[in-house]
């Protein structure tokens, strides 16, 4: 599993934990990913970290919390898709034949593994890519295939791209083809190991499964994946709590006449007062909510402070930010961990970024 980006799009979010280990519904995104490897009979998984490496191990442990075997390896410098699943090739086991399922850590999918696990064995393939249909493909890297399911090309992020369906970020490699990747260097599976192998004329397949698939790299990707977890658009055994319209964990303090909805979570030991609205939104742990102020789309980091009468709506605020009393923020704002705007200071942006 690979899990070493750092998420920049993410930010301020990931200034204080990786992408795959932010809280989406209450657990850390890998945590879901974990669980859909297990319920589809994978039982030891290694995690390929890098950037703020150290947290996932203190998190997960051994894995046997969560019904796994893990290891963990860690680039020393950045290596590339390509290059990081070449850097666990020594942790894996197992014969030259057999396969090996590889899942990119920012991705949350309803793939069903044990198909594409069935489908790379009935077919012979070297490696067999999940791929998923979307609306506009301009911005991934775009798979055609034959009648057959054979990869006919790998266009990364093309202008005009000829299909719709698109690198959905999980592949089972036959375990050979891994030792066969250049090591120690940075290399991408995309531009590099999967064009190669189609001009050698390697059989590439791919398996198209569109029952839901997001990429969580923005904040109002992150958002909604959230969402859809707790609502139970998309299931996880990993959730920590019955699907509904909202999700508060425990020690978490909400007034009785506050009003979540919209497959919002409250985080452990957060606060939400008196006439608060949360709609749609993330409250990471500890975070604080004042009285009568409404967040909507909107992320607030761990130990964040929205002050009375606050509103949020599209916003992402840092961990331990603080937004005082009547301040309004739109469209995308984003407020940096520890930083304080005064009370009264209405101000609004229009960077999605």
């Amino acid at each position: 599993m690979l899990v070493g980006g750092q998420g920049s799009r993410l930010r301020p979010l990931t200034m204080s934990a990786p992408k795959p280990m932010l809280p989406v519904a209450g657990v850390p995104v890998t945590a879901h990913m974990l669980a859909r490897a297990r319920d589809a009979g994978i039982t030891r998984v290694v995690l390929a970290t890098s950037y703020r490496a150290e947290v996932f191990e203190d998190y997960f442990g051994d894995g046997s919390a969560h019904g796994l075997e893990l290891e963990y390896v860690t680039e020393t410098e950045p290596l590339g898709t390509g290059g990081a699943i070449r850097n666990v090739a020594p942790k894996l086991r197992g014969g030259p034949d057999d396969p090996i399922v590889i899942f990119n850590g920012d991705i949350l999918s309803g793939l069903d593994i044990a198909a594409l696990v069935r489908r790379h064995q009935q077919t012979g393939a070297a490696v067999t890519l999940h791929l998923t249909e979307v609306g506009d493909p301009r911005a991934f890297g775009v798979v055609p295939t034959d009648a057959d399911g054979r990869v006919t090309q790998f266009l990364e992020k093309t202008p005009d791209p000829p299909t719709n369906r698109i690198n959905a970020g999980c592949y089972v490699f036959r375990r050979s083809v891994i030792d066969e990747i250049p090591a120690g260097r940075p290399v991408s599976v995309e531009r590099e190991i999967f064009p190669g192998m189609l001009a050698a004329g390697t059989l590439v397949v791919g398996y198209v499964d569109s029952t839901y698939w997001l990429d969580l790299g923005t904040p109002d990707a992150f958002v909604q994946g959230s969402r859809d977890l707790v609502t139970g658009r998309i299931g996880s055994s990993a959730l920590p709590g019955p699907v509904g319209d909202w999700l508060v964990l425990p020690d978490a303090t909400v007034a009785t006449d506050a009003k979540l909805g919209g497959g919002s979570v409250v985080g452990v030991g957060a606060v939400v007062g008196d006439g608060a609205t949360i709609d749609g939104s993330v409250i990471f742990d500890g975070a604080v909510i004042g009285e009568g102020a409404v967040v909507r789309a909107s992320v607030v980091g761990a130990g964040a402070v929205i002050g009375a009468g606050v509103a949020l709506d599209g916003v992402v605020v840092g961990d331990g930010a603080r937004i005082d009393p009547d301040n309004e923020l739109r469209a995308g704002a984003r407020v940096f961990p520890g930083a304080v705007l005064g009370a009264g200071a209405i101000r609004f942006s229009s960077d999605r970024g």
